[in-house]
């Protein structure tokens, strides 16, 4: 696609690209881990996996632990997000982005590592249910980076690849467009930092989220 062509689909990752949750996820992780006695992921590598399905996230945080051990380690997770949850704000200027985009009419989507209930919860705590014309979660399918995810989405919405735009703050998320056809914008101010954003296909990484209103505002 040449530049300044517009996408039909914009199709948004939740946490650290549309909330500010990508710290509060990382502490989880910690926590997690520091409650079973595993040994405690640092910052990054916590926040590395931000985006993954859980299961995946389990396997490389605490990789070589047996079933029952995973299981516990999931549910000390989900206790400490649960009880934290609130604390994760939208990134100010969000809601006015989408708002934007939905007046220019374009279909807006959602495709996150979250699980339903958990992505559920977000929108109606954000009120931003309506904003969107499709979402997808990772336990409804296939997670980050398989393609799956994104082919949902397209099928749901009648959208062609080649006029849909990703938009996401980790490397699953470039992983994910590139293995689906769809192209990518990256925003680094979430989980990944700009050095691993940068070795992944992107049209272009946001350094904020007016940034990125600006760039859709002339490419979509």
């Amino acid at each position: 696609m040449m530049a300044g062509a517009a996408y039909d689909l914009v199709i948004f990752d939740w946490d650290g690209t549309l909330m500010d949750s990508t710290t509060m996820i990382a502490e989880c992780i910690q926590h997690s881990c520091r409650d079973l006695y595993l040994a405690e992921p640092s910052a990054d590598a916590a926040r590395y996996v931000i985006g993954l399905g859980l299961a995946d996230t389990l396997a490389h945080i605490a990789p070589g632990i047996d079933a029952r051990t995973q299981a516990e380690l999931a549910a000390r997770y989900r206790a400490h997000y649960l009880a934290r949850e609130h604390e994760a704000p939208l990134y100010e200027g969000v809601k006015a982005l989408l708002e934007e985009l939905r007046a220019r009419g374009r279909l807006l989507a959602v495709a996150t590592g979250k699980a339903r209930r958990g992505l559920d919860r977000a929108l109606d705590t954000t009120g931003l249910r309506d904003h969107f014309d499709a979402t997808r979660c990772a336990d409804e399918g296939f997670a980050k980076p398989h393609p799956g995810m994104l082919l949902h989405l397209l099928d749901v919405t009648g959208v062609q690849a080649s006029r849909a735009l990703m938009v996401g703050d980790t490397t699953h998320d470039l992983e994910l467009a590139a293995n689906a056809g769809v192209e990518a914008v990256a925003v680094s101010y979430g989980a990944h930092s700009v050095e691993l954003l940068r070795g992944r296909p992107a049209r272009h990484v946001a350094s904020s989220v007016p940034e990125l209103r600006q760039w859709l505002s002339r490419h979509t």
